[in-house]
C-alpha cells in the first residue's frame, strides 16, 4: 500500500510553515500550553485572507483573558514575513494571514519538482493498529462488509502517507458455535464437487441446512454441540475439518481484497487468542472488574452513564467465552506486539455499546496503558427503497457479485461512448471505473449516515462521483498527448525555473491553486475525524475550480511562458486528484 510516488520531506508546504510559526509564537506567550491545540484554518471568505487561526481566542478564554488582548501579544512575537503579505488581527482574536504571491509560487515550484505534493509528514508520528474488514470463515463477503473495508483501508494509506506507522489487522471470525454445525454438516452432507466450484457457497448450504435441522431436531443440536467441544479439545479430525474450512475461505477472501486492491499485514482470526482466554478472565476476576452472576462472570458498569443497564457476560455459565473476551486478548496482544498508540475498530454503529463495553472494560483492567481505542464507525447500505439493501430475493448481496456488476454497468457504458476500443482496454477501463465507483460512493457520504445504493448516480460521469474525477485526470493527461509532451519531462525541464515562469494573474487561476495548497490540510483533518467525505469532497470542488480555470484560461492555445504556467497547474491538479483517489483507494485509467 505505497505511493507511487515517494515524499520529499523538504517540500515548502506553505500551511505547515504558517503552523510553525504560529506554534512558535503562541508558545512565547503561553509556554505551558499544548501545542496540539494550535490549528489552522482555510479562511472562508478570502477577503480576509488566506488562512486563519482562532487558537489564541480559545486559549485565552479557557485561562479568563481578553483574548484580543492575548493574540495582539502573539502577532508581536509572529514572524512570516518571508511567506506572507499581510497578517492582520480581526474581531475579538481572530489572526489572519495572506500569502505572499512569490511564496504561492514558490510553493507550486517545489510541488513540481517533487510529484505534486503540498503535503509533510508529521514531525510526531505514532503508531495506529486499524482493526478491519472481518469477515467470518465459511461465510462469503456480502456488501455489508465493504463499508469497514474501503473505510479501514483509506485511513491506513493517510496515516502512512502522512508519516505514521500503521499496522493492518483483519481480524476474522474463525472461531464459535457455528463450526459444530458446519462440522455436522461437512461430515454429513458436504458435496465436494460444489466445495471445489464455490466453497463458501457450499459452505452457507450446509450451514443453512444444518441451522435449520437444529431448529427442528435437538438431538441434531446435541450433535453439534459435541463436535465443537471435540473441536475445542482438539480432535484430530475435526481440527483437520475446521483447517480446511479456513484455507478455502481464505482463498475467496483474497480474491476479493486483490479486486479491492487491499492489502493486510496480519489476519489473525478469533482462534489465535483462544489459548489466551482463561487468563484474561482470571486476571479480571482477581482484580474485582468481573463478578460471579447465575454462574457466569459479568462485568457491572453501575457508575456508568449509558451502560448501567448494559453488563458485559465474559464467562458464559458453561465456561465459554465471548466476543468481549476475545477482544480483551487481542487488545493485551497487540499492546505486547506493536506497542501502538491508539488501536482504530472499522464497524458498523450497531456494535457501539460492545466497543463501550470493551473500552471501559480495558481501562479498568490496565488504567497505565496510553493507547488510545477508537470505534470509527458506520451506518448502512441502503437500496432504493429505503430498506436494507438487498437482492429482489430478500437475500444478502455477496460482494463479489456486487463487483461484478459494477464491472459490467461500467463496461457497457464504456462500450457505448467508445465502441471501437479494443476489448480487452474497455474491460480494464471497466474494472477501473466500476470499482472505484462503489468505493466513491460509499466514502462520500458522511460515514455514520445511512446512504442509498444508487448504479445510476455512481456511475455518472457528472456530480460528485469516481468516473466525473477519473475522466478529470483523463481530460488533463489528454492536455500533454495533444500538446505532444512528455508531462513528466516537461516538468522536469523546467526544473527551479517553474517559480519564476509561473503566472497567477486571474481569479480562476488563483481559485484553483490557493485550493491545492490545502491538501495536506484536508488529509489532516480526514485522520481527526476519520471522515474521508472531507478528501471526497475535497477533490470534487478541485475539479470544479479546474474545469472553471480551464474555460476561461486557454492553455493550448496560449503561448510562451503563459502556456508553460497554465501547463503546470493542469499537471499539478491532475497530480492531486490522482493522489487524492490513490489514498481512497481507487485507480484511474490512462483514457475513458
Amino acid at each position: 500500500m505505497t505511493d507511487p510516488i515517494l515524499m520529499d520531506d523538504t517540500a515548502f508546504v506553505l500551511p505547515k510553515l504558517i503552523e510553525a510559526g504560529l506554534r512558535e509564537a503562541i508558545l512565547k506567550v503561553f509556554p505551558d500550553v499544548d501545542p496540539g491545540v494550535i490549528q489552522l484554518q482555510v479562511c472562508a471568505n478570502p477577503k480576509f485572507g488566506d488562512y486563519q487561526c482562532t487558537s489564541v481566542m480559545a486559549i485565552a478564554k479557557k485561562r479568563k483573558l481578553n483574548p484580543r488582548e492575548q493574540a495582539q501579544k502573539v502577532l508581536g512575537e509572529l514572524e512570516l514575513s518571508d511567506i506572507a503579505d499581510e497578517v492582520q488581527l480581526a474581531g475579538p482574536g481572530f489572526i489572519n494571514i495572506r500569502l505572499k504571491p512569490e511564496a504561492i509560487k514558490r510553493a507550486l515550484s517545489k510541488a513540481a519538482q517533487q510529484g505534486g505534493y503540498f503535503i509533510q509528514k508529521t514531525d510526531s508520528p505514532r503508531t495506529a493498529v486499524i482493526d478491519f474488514s472481518s469477515p467470518n470463515v465459511a461465510k462469503p463477503m456480502h456488501v455489508g462488509h465493504i463499508r469497514s473495508t474501503i473505510l479501514g483501508d483509506c485511513l491506513a494509506r493517510i496515516l502512512t502517507l502522512l508519516g505514521h506507522q500503521v499496522v493492518t489487522d483483519n481480524h476474522i471470525g474463525d472461531w464459535g458455535t457455528q463450526f459444530g454445525k458446519l462440522i455436522v454438516g461437512w461430515k454429513q452432507h458436504l458435496d465436494r464437487d460444489a466445495l471445489i466450484k464455490d466453497a463458501l457457497g457450499e459452505l452457507e448450504r450446509l450451514y443453512r441446512k444444518l441451522n435449520t435441522a437444529c431448529e427442528e431436531d435437538a438431538s441434531v443440536l446435541e450433535s453439534a454441540r459435541k463436535e465443537l467441544v471435540k473441536l475445542q479439545q482438539g480432535d484430530e479430525e475435526n481440527l483437520s475439518i475446521w483447517n480446511e474450512m479456513q484455507e478455502v475461505s481464505r482463498v475467496q477472501f483474497d480474491k476479493v481484497y486483490q479486486r479491492l486492491g487491499i492489502h493486510f499485514d496480519h489476519t489473525l482470526g478469533e482462534s489465535f487468542y483462544n489459548d489466551q482466554l482463561k487468563v484474561v478472565v482470571e486476571d479480571l476476576t482477581e482484580q474485582g472488574i468481573a463478578t460471579e452472576s447465575q454462574g457466569a462472570k459479568v462485568v457491572f458498569f453501575e457508575d456508568i452513564d449509558g451502560l448501567k443497564d448494559h453488563p458485559a457476560l465474559i464467562l458464559k455459565s458453561d465456561g465459554g467465552a465471548n466476543y468481549t473476551t476475545t477482544d480483551l486478548a487481542t487488545i493485551q496482544y497487540r499492546m505486547e506486539t506493536w506497542n501502538p498508540d491508539e488501536i482504530i475498530y472499522v464497524t458498523d454503529g450497531r456494535q457501539q455499546l460492545h466497543f463501550k463495553q470493551l473500552f471501559e472494560i480495558f481501562r479498568r483492567w490496565q488504567p497505565d496503558a496510553k493507547v488510545e481505542l477508537v470505534h470509527t464507525w458506520f451506518g448502512s447500505i441502503l437500496g432504493p427503497d429505503g430498506t436494507p439493501f438487498k437482492t429482489r430475493a430478500g437475500d444478502t448481496i455477496k460482494l463479489n457479485d456486487l463487483l461484478d456488476e459494477a464491472e459490467e454497468r461500467a463496461f457497457k457504458a464504456v462500450t457505448e461512448k467508445n465502441p471501437d476500443l479494443d476489448y480487452e482496454i474497455s474491460r480494464e477501463i471497466a474494472r477501473i471505473v466500476g470499482i472505484g465507483a462503489v468505493k466513491y460512493a460509499d466514502l462520500l457520504p458522511n460515514r455514520q449516515t445511512d446512504y442509498v445504493f444508487d448504479w445510476d448516480k455512481l456511475l455518472s460521469l457528472s456530480g460528485n462521483t469516481a468516473p466525473y474525477l477519473q475522466y478529470a485526470c483523463t481530460r488533463i493527461r489528454s492536455i500533454f498527448r495533444k500538446a505532444a509532451l512528455n508531462e513528466s519531462e516537461f516538468l522536469k525541464s523546467l526544473g527551479s525555473d517553474a517559480e519564476n515562469i509561473l503566472e497567477l494573474d486571474s481569479e480562476f487561476e488563483k481559485k484553483l491553486v490557493r485550493h491545492l495548497l490545502n491538501f495536506g490540510l484536508v488529509l489532516e483533518s480526514v485522520l481527526e475525524d476519520q471522515r474521508p467525505n472531507y478528501l471526497c469532497n475535497y477533490l470534487f470542488e478541485l475539479a470544479g475550480h479546474y474545469t472553471s480555470f480551464y474555460e476561461n484560461c486557454p492553455v493550448l492555445k496560449s503561448e510562451g511562458s503563459t502556456r508553460n504556467s497554465r501547463l503546470i497547474l493542469c499537471s499539478l491538479t491532475r497530480q492531486v486528484l490522482e493522489r487524492g483517489l490513490f489514498l481512497l483507494g481507487i485507480e484511474t485509467p490512462e483514457k475513458m
